[in-house]
């Protein structure tokens, strides 16, 4: 994700923010002024957001100065003018209680705010860092304005107040929400990253002019959508502005493509990535340590594969242990011309493609476009979104934001950084909750009532699918013994032998076989629909080909002056395109439809390979092939993984 999301107390966290946040991420001085600390710094001041200003006195844009900050995240939810207010009413003659609380926006509050983090796609931050004064501040512009749209929807869509009993009541904060943004520039590497923090307050006023706070959680549950929605818009306005096209690319095997701007090389992506290439190391030891942990008796202490829930855990502490100390922000204009040397000396790319990043990228998105036609079928768009949401959650039950987040995720992988007609995206949602979910909500309880968290799976059963293979326990090896102390380095490995060459068994990565759902239900629905699509032959193919991943679409017909030359490594396993290329003269959706097939084979090819590999991999580590012998877990430890089978939904919500 690109937006990531942390609360904010009273207290030393609020003052962890004001040392260092708000000034770039750098160590401000004891007793220096802000303005002063962010000039020294080279940050821009920090501005105030949202359309709950005006009942505050504020304006869109103004300057965040240190007491309104102050007020409203570090005393517990106080109006940013509270100084002033107080000074007022003591001067009419109130008392001091009377005073203070006139300065007060409702009941003083531990958790005051949450911060939004929103950065671009890498390819686009490197646009930013390497490209020319003009691209700069296109992107700024861009990156700004999807700001604004997320929290807008956040504002119309997200936030809720909740008061009565139990918070039984619900209401959106009619005058909106307050928020301060700051921008940095740069990655605790030094690399470049141009990120905000947007800090959001949680107070916001009721239609009986009361003050409330908002509900935190409803913030967190939507924050994978508030992601896709900024990475969509944030693309789409920097394609459109300079000439650009983004792609999908797979990052990790199995794992959903990124969409990235098309003709920005891979190594300059690894330049960037220093810190991630940290984690990733100490990630491997990590996995390494759980899955040969014994116990006092020998047996292991947790599963003999890494799950997804416990890669993730494993992954912030990987990164906790990695965190290397803040440096003192600099100027742009120096870290931009410290990062254009930089890459030219490290990051292996040729000086004229870094000079010339943008025409690179424009050229690759002109070729891009007269290859891809982006084309959204609402109907097609909705079993994608429906068969990935129901795959990627256990248990196969979702919410309708998670169908939201996917639709807009879909959307960017289609229209390749076209922009969208509005309310596309809940159109989409709209037709996979009437077509192909079904309500399993609980009545009776007062949240089930509410339509956002109105529970939901497929209308389809999708038994036929290949289940997640169950890889065998494996046996502790004596020479990877993991470290008596989590803190200390690992136990010597047999020489030339490092980190990255052990092999952890883990669980099979879900979005392959979300796709291949997908394919499925549409093959499924080609042979009892198919005269609801009729007219719109060209649609459903068009639209499957630009869903599809680089990696899968055939490539350009060769020049036939230059018929001598064999094919490029790796063509004979893309898909042949020759029956997409001849659509246009193709007048039946039958026809059209016959094509589902052709992905679908394919798809499961795919699938049938990954098994096989995983397993491959699954066998290098064990000294028996008992697939059935069950390990004891301790009861605080995650779930034994089980394959999926049909039958009563179960199992906490993941992927989303």
């Amino acid at each position: 994700m690109t937006v990531d999301i942390k609360v904010i107390r009273a207290g030393q966290m609020y003052r962890y923010y004001l040392r260092q946040t708000v000034v770039g991420d750098g160590r401000r001085p004891a007793r220096t002024p802000l303005r002063v600390a962010q000039e020294q710094a080279g940050v821009p001041v920090g501005r105030w957001m949202g359309r709950g200003l005006a009942v505050l006195g504020l304006a869109p844009g103004e300057e965040v100065t240190e007491a309104q900050l102050r007020n409203l995240f570090g005393e517990r939810g106080r109006h940013p003018y509270a100084d002033r207010i107080e000074a007022d009413r003591l001067a009419a003659g109130d008392s001091a209680k009377k005073a203070f609380k006139a300065g007060a926006l409702g009941r003083r509050v531990t958790v005051t705010g949450v911060d939004f983090v929103f950065r671009p796609q890498p390819t686009i931050y490197l646009l930013w860092a390497l490209g020319d004064e003009e691209t700069r501040r296109v992107i700024e512009a861009a990156h700004e304005r999807a700001i604004e749209r997320v929290l807008e929807w956040i504002e119309d869509e997200v936030a809720v107040i909740r008061y009565g009993k139990d918070g039984i009541y619900r209401v959106r904060p009619p005058g909106g929400l307050v928020a301060a943004r700051f921008r940095h520039y740069e990655a605790r590497s030094g690399r470049p990253l141009l990120h905000d923090h947007l800090l959001l307050s949680v107070k916001g006023q009721r239609l009986d002019g009361k003050w409330g706070s908002i509900h935190t959680t409803a913030l967190y549950e939507n924050t994978v959508a508030a992601s896709a929605l900024y990475n969509e818009l944030v693309a789409a306005e920097v394609c459109e502005a300079l000439g650009l096209a983004t792609e999908p690319r797979i990052v990790t095997p199995g794992r959903r493509p990124v969409m990235e701007i098309a003709g920005v090389p891979h190594e300059l992506i690894r330049w960037t990535s220093r810190r991630s290439d940290q984690i990733a190391a100490c990630l491997e030891e990590l996995e390494h340590e759980y899955v040969t942990a014994v116990d006092d008796d020998g047996e292991l202490k947790f599963l003999p594969v890494v799950s997804e829930r416990a890669r993730a855990k494993l992954n912030a502490m990987a990164a906790r242990k990695t965190r290397p100390p803040k440096q003192s922000a600099r100027p742009l204009a120096q870290l931009r011309a410290w990062w254009k040397a930089s890459a030219i000396l490290t990051s292996g790319v040729a000086v004229d493609v870094i000079t010339s990043l943008l025409e690179y990228a424009r050229a690759a998105a002109a070729a891009i476009r007269a290859r891809v036609a982006a084309v959204v079928d609402v109907a097609l768009a909705a079993v994608d979104v429906t068969a990935t949401v129901f795959v990627m959650n256990e248990g196969g039950r979702f919410h309708r934001r998670h169908l939201l987040a996917e639709a807009r995720r879909h959307l960017a992988l289609v229209l390749r950084g076209r922009r969208r007609d509005p309310g596309l995206d809940d159109r989409i949602v709209a037709a996979a909750i009437s077509t192909h979910c079904l309500d399993i909500s609980e009545p009776k309880t007062t949240i089930g009532l509410l339509a956002d968290y109105r529970l939901y799976t497929a209308r389809w059963d999708l038994a036929d699918l290949p289940a997640r293979p169950r890889p065998p326990t494996p046996t502790p090896d004596p020479d990877r013994q993991p470290p008596t102390d989590p803190g200390e380095p690992a136990a010597l490995r047999p020489p030339g032998q490092d980190a990255g060459e052990w092999e952890i068994p883990r669980i099979p990565l879900q979005y392959d076989r979300a796709v291949l759902a997908g394919a499925v239900v549409q093959e499924k629905l080609r042979t009892t629909t198919t005269a609801a699509v009729r007219g719109r032959a060209y649609d459903v193919v068009a639209h499957q080909q630009a869903a599809m991943p680089e990696q899968l679409l055939a490539p350009e017909p060769a020049d036939p002056g230059h018929d001598d030359q064999g094919p490029e490594p790796g063509s004979q396993e893309a898909i042949d395109m020759t029956a997409v290329r001849a659509l246009r003269q193709s007048r039946t959706d039958v026809e059209a439809l016959d094509l589902t097939a052709d992905r679908l084979r394919r798809l499961q090819e795919v699938a049938t390979k990954m098994a096989e590999d995983s397993r491959v991999r699954a066998d290098r580590h064990t000294a028996q092939a008992d697939a059935d012998v069950v390990r004891p877990v301790r009861p605080d430890d995650q779930q034994a993984h089980r394959p999926q089978e049909p039958g009563p939904h179960r199992g906490r919500e993941a992927g989303h």
